[in-house]
Formats: structure tokens, C-alpha cells, sequence
């Protein structure tokens, strides 16, 4: 089984999808591979993470599925939900 770094990889070595995958990459990619990352660091499954936050997994499910598709931006709400789910906290930086 590829871990998820690993399936990133082999498939941006197709020049199509590192193609399109430089155009779609904005900030919720980056937002998404730090969910991503706290979350299997945490060793915890979308239905665990959903538990502590007090919902079902479909919804996180939802949630890292809008991320990647970039059709939705989660409120600020549900990413504190998110992290305090995983003990960690959100900070916002303007750059």
C-alpha cells in the first residue's frame, strides 16, 4: 500500500497531472496536505477524527474531499474543530 507522499509522487511524474496539478495549486492544497499530514501523525482514521469533533465521517470525509477538488473553502469553525481534534490549533498569517 502507498502511503500518501508516495502516490503523490508517482503520479506527478505524469507531465499531465503535474501539469494540471501547478494550475490547481493554491492555498487549499497547502491547507489540505497540513490536514493531511496532522492527521495521520495523529494515527487517527476520518471516523475517529469525526467522533471528536462531533460529527460523522462522511462530513470529514466532505470536508478533505472539498479541499482537493478546491469546491469549497471550510469555515474557520470547522478547521478549529479540525485541529482541536487532532490537539493542535489553527493560526491564519497574512503574508
Amino acid at each position: 500500500m502507498l502511503t500518501h507522499a508516495e502516490l503523490k509522487a508517482k503520479a506527478l511524474q505524469n507531465p499531465a497531472v503535474q501539469a494540471e496539478y501547478d494550475r490547481l495549486n493554491r492555498e487549499e492544497f497547502a491547507i489540505l496536505d497540513e490536514m493531511l499530514a496532522a492527521r495521520h501523525a495523529a494515527g487517527l482514521s476520518q471516523a475517529q477524527v469525526a467522533e471528536r469533533m462531533g460529527t460523522k465521517a462522511p462530513a470529514v470525509t466532505r470536508l478533505e474531499s472539498a479541499l482537493a477538488s478546491g469546491k469549497h473553502s471550510p469555515s474557520i469553525d470547522t478547521l478549529r474543530k479540525y485541529a482541536a481534534a487532532l490537539g493542535k490549533r489553527v493560526e491564519v498569517h497574512l503574508v
